[in-house]
């Protein structure tokens, strides 16, 4: 499984098909996404399907390093078990050895403030160089940083929820007709019957969890009318129900509604829809449920679950509420909120699907990067130098060490020489040759000396701008030892039929 990912690590790794049983198609070098595709049985090897989302969940980007490190370390860990050291002794070693390369990785990051936006779009670009949108970086980079920095509470820094930036994705134009939107967007088009209103200026929207439709009885059961005059009287009864309802939410002041999906009858009728067209109100209809606490947090608005409770207060107020034509459909933006909560919108688009997908996958990469970055202020080098330089430092550890334990160490030291070699490799290098120059020039103490694969020679890989976060690096090596050590102390696979 490890070999598998290996061949998509890098700027110039390949990408995979993945045909999944129910005949759709995805095209991602994302690892997590790789790995959650394929239907792994062998139990082991689950375990590393997990490792990548243990890695996605913790630093959101390197999924395909943190399984390639695995699965060195798990080839390590044979030769070593094959020579007679006992399991114990290589899960303990590891464990040690591990939590050295956090301090020799911590020591070579570099400090950063969230006020140099370049050093962020840096990093954005390096995690997204890699992917199938690459060449659309430049745009993608700064719009992940805007959209990070426009979510971040200044009280609160640490705490930045993704959940916060809607991606709404569009099919049409290309990815670089991708832009953010300080506000909101539905993929959805508005009511338009009875002639309903598809702009509105000076907005104020309310957000309701009731039907405005006939109500239905808390009993099943069915009524038979007999008489026409009673039938009158029933559909005039509604009529009136309705147009109650209708007069209590125009009494406030409301020109916008927003109203939530709902399961058991129709949330609109075309009559009520015909009698809000009449009162100049704007109708968005069938809103997700799960949507509804990212809208009411943009709006700054309360939802409202009775007609009883419908009061000016609860309203959120915006400048502009309108449809717009875009692809080969519509959409609704939202712009100019008051009070706005500290949200926004990206509106992805892609030519076809596949890269509809595989944009939203990299741009949440980029999100997740910088979201490692303000949680962790510190930046460290890509292009294998972090990890040339632990398997060195580890190295010249092992030797301090006694016994086995400098054995073991040293063992896992050559396994992190996985990364540079699988990058030379991937991007037609000679891995050999340029695996001993990197451990050359780092023995010369140019820490930042890196595989430069577009020049297909080793320079100093800060200076060209390819930079990730010191959290990426961190958690990948110390997920990636802790799932080594939990598979090496497994002695036996017992299956209960």
């Amino acid at each position: 499984m490890a070999d598998a990912v290996r061949t998509s690590l890098g700027p110039k790794g390949m990408d995979k098909m993945i045909s999944t049983a129910s005949g759709e198609v995805i095209i991602t070098n994302d690892g997590a996404t790789i790995l959650n595709k394929m239907e792994v049985l062998q139990p082991a090897a689950k375990m590393l399907v997990e490792l990548s989302k243990s890695q996605d969940t913790a630093a959101g980007d390197g999924t395909t390093t943190v399984v390639v490190i695995a699965g060195s370390l798990l080839k390590q860990c044979l030769s070593l078990l094959s020579s007679g050291i006992h399991p114990t002794v290589i899960s303990d070693s590891l464990h040690k050895a591990s939590i050295k390369a956090v301090d020799v990785l911590t020591a070579m990051a570099v400090p950063l403030e969230l006020t140099d936006r370049d050093s962020l779009v840096k990093s954005a670009s390096t995690s997204l160089n890699s992917k199938v949108v690459s060449q659309y970086s430049s745009l993608l980079a700064p719009l992940a940083v805007d959209a990070v920095l426009t979510v971040v509470d200044p009280e609160k820094p640490d705490l930045v929820d993704l959940r916060d930036i809607k991606i709404v994705k569009k099919l049409g134009g290309t990815v670089d007709d991708t832009e953010m939107v300080r506000g909101l967007v539905f993929d959805k088009k508005v009511s338009h019957a009875a002639g309903g209103l598809t702009r509105v200026e000076n907005a104020k929207i309310a957000v309701i969890q009731f039907q405005i439709s006939p109500p239905k009885t808390d009993i099943e059961q069915s009524i038979v009318v007999s008489d026409y005059a009673q039938m009158d009287r029933i559909l005039k009864e509604e009529r009136n129900y309705i147009l109650g309802m209708i007069k209590k939410i125009r009494a406030t002041g409301c020109n916008v509604l927003l109203i939530q999906k709902s399961i058991l009858r129709d949330a609109v009728t075309d009559l009520s829809l015909h009698y809000l067209a009449k009162a100049k109100i704007l109708v968005i209809k069938d809103v997700e449920r799960d949507e509804i606490e990212f809208i009411t947090k943009t709006l700054n608005c309360l939802p409202i679950a009775n007609i009883e409770h419908f009061k000016e207060e609860k309203l959120g107020h915006a400048d502009l509420v309108e449809e717009v034509s875009l692809g080969d459909g519509k959409i609704v933006k939202i712009t100019g909120i008051k009070d706005m909560g500290r949200t926004t919108c990206v509106l992805v688009r892609g030519s076809n699907q596949l890269v509809l997908d595989e944009a939203e996958r990299s741009l949440h990469d980029a999100l997740c990067v910088i979201r490692c970055l303000v949680n962790k202020q510190f930046l460290i080098a890509g292009g294998g130098a972090p990890e040339i330089e632990l398997s060195r430092q580890l190295g010249a550890w092992a030797k301090v060490l006694h016994g086995m334990e400098g054995y073991c160490v040293k063992s896992f030291a050559e396994a992190l020489e996985v990364i540079p070699y699988t990058l030379a490799e991937n991007a037609g290098l000679n891995p050999i040759t340029i695996v001993t120059e990197l451990r050359n020039r780092h023995a010369q103490g140019e820490i930042n000396a890196g595989i430069n694969v577009r020049k297909g020679q080793i320079t100093n890989i800060l200076e060209e701008n390819v930079v990730q976060p010191l959290l990426v690096s961190t958690s990948s090596i110390t997920l990636a030892a802790e799932c080594v050590r939990m598979i090496l102390k497994i002695d036996d696979i017992v299956t209960v039929r």
